[in-house]
């Protein structure tokens, strides 16, 4: 008996409507170069549709981003409060776009060096605000903001991250290379930053001490972007194949868990005009933020060290943390642990270093002598982060533990 073949579906004879990717045409857009086309209402579409809820809540702060550069450049003598306030939460959904479009950006990247690229992309925010301060001679600010970057990413976010993973989780594990390689870092990189200071608190002839500080500051400057560079290598070509088969596995786990649905993506043009956009408003509210802190200090009674070590901290580095805790809130710990020490190496071992280094380069003598205070709670925080992460698991207790400790800081520092 011969064989039917069925007839196709009637159907299938119907063209199929244009897709709604980044091929097609019919969007609406500007062009940049032969091929390349940008539509503006394409990228706030995919910022708004694949964004997890805490970046949705986060993105309805964007009207406060003309109103705070619009209010500075219209009243910028009477409404120094204000501004300030403005600038202050208007930096986070900036910083949330970086962290975005830097994400979208290093998709298609190899793991290692996708999630390095991020955390550098991530850190801009942090180096702008430095930079500028740093113009404005504004030294410790710089210096209580630096440790303040460490103290939040340490205590801060990682206590979010054991605390909230803990609540739907039991207990978490990850990876050892990150913890152990990340704690030995640290504590490299804690006491390189605390020499300064502590050669400097030491003698008993401080103006002779006084003259070597900076000299110090800046050759240790040095060598720990020395130390940055080797720890990049160390990760980028002698070990990667461990750190991408740790990410791997991450992300096979992740995926049982929870089907992938396939969403739409920007490209790579879209992605590098939603970070120049991100940074110059980024620029321009750092700008802000800075011109009003001395009516802050003076008028409002708030001091230079909570200023520096606890709210400037925080501005800088939300958007960042909250990638960070929904990583952990979806059992990724091993990705939330990398980013978070991995953020704060970046910090410590690169950022403030290259801020010492710009100011020796233009005349403005930062150096690393932090006060006594700071330096005690530095070294702390970073032996009690270790403490928690030696057994490679995690929970709520050790989450909230984190969490106390930065409250403590917070405390002490409004009163210093």
């Amino acid at each position: 008996m011969a064989e039917i073949t069925p007839s196709p579906h009637p159907s299938s004879t119907i063209e199929p409507r244009p897709s709604v990717g980044y091929d097609n045409v019919h969007h609406r857009g500007f062009k940049l170069a032969k091929g390349i086309r940008i539509r503006p209402m394409h990228i706030l579409s995919i910022c708004w549709r694949t964004a997890s809820p805490a970046s949705k809540c986060v993105n309805l702060l964007w009207p406060l981003v003309p109103t705070a550069i619009v209010l500075q450049y219209t009243h910028p003598d009477d409404l120094h409060l204000l501004v300030f306030i403005l600038s202050y939460l208007a930096m986070v959904p900036c910083a949330n776009l970086i962290g975005f479009a830097s994400h979208e950006s290093t998709r298609k990247l190899p793991k290692v060096l996708g999630h390095l690229i991020e955390i550098i992309l991530a850190s801009t925010p942090e180096m702008i605000l430095l930079l500028v301060l740093l113009n404005k001679k504004q030294y410790y600010v710089i210096q209580a903001a630096a440790l303040g970057s460490l103290l939040a990413t340490l205590l801060l976010c990682l206590g979010v991250c054991f605390f909230c993973g803990g609540l739907i989780y039991s207990e978490q594990t990850f990876n050892g290379a990150v913890s152990e390689l990340g704690s030995d870092l640290l504590l490299t990189a804690g006491m390189g930053l605390m020499i300064p200071g502590a050669f400097h608190a030491t003698h008993q002839d401080q103006t002779a001490a006084s003259g070597h500080v900076l000299l110090i500051s800046r050759i240790t400057s040095i060598f720990l972007m020395l130390a940055y560079f080797i720890y990049v290598y160390f990760q980028m070509r002698s070990h990667h194949r461990l750190y991408e088969v740790m990410l791997e596995h991450e992300e096979e786990i992740v995926s049982n868990l929870a089907p992938i649905h396939k969403e739409e993506k920007l490209c790579f043009a879209e992605c590098l005009v939603s970070l120049a956009i991100a940074l110059t408003l980024v620029t321009m509210l750092a700008i802000n933020l800075v011109q009003g802190i001395p009516f802050i200090v003076k008028e409002r009674g708030v001091s230079e060290s909570f200023l520096g070590l606890i709210l400037v901290p925080i501005v800088e580095k939300a958007a960042e943390h909250i990638t960070t805790v929904e990583d952990a809130c979806r059992n990724h710990m091993t990705a939330a642990m990398f980013h978070c020490l991995g953020s704060t190496i970046q910090t410590a071992l690169f950022n403030i270093p290259l801020v010492v280094l710009v100011g020796w380069a233009i005349g403005r003598d930062l150096d690393l002598e932090f006060e006594l205070f700071n330096m005690i709670v530095l070294v702390l925080s970073i032996l009690v982060v270790g403490s928690f992460t030696r057994d490679l698991k995690s929970n709520y207790l050790e989450g909230s533990l984190c969490l106390i400790v930065y409250v403590l800081i917070a405390v002490g520092s409004y009163f210093d």
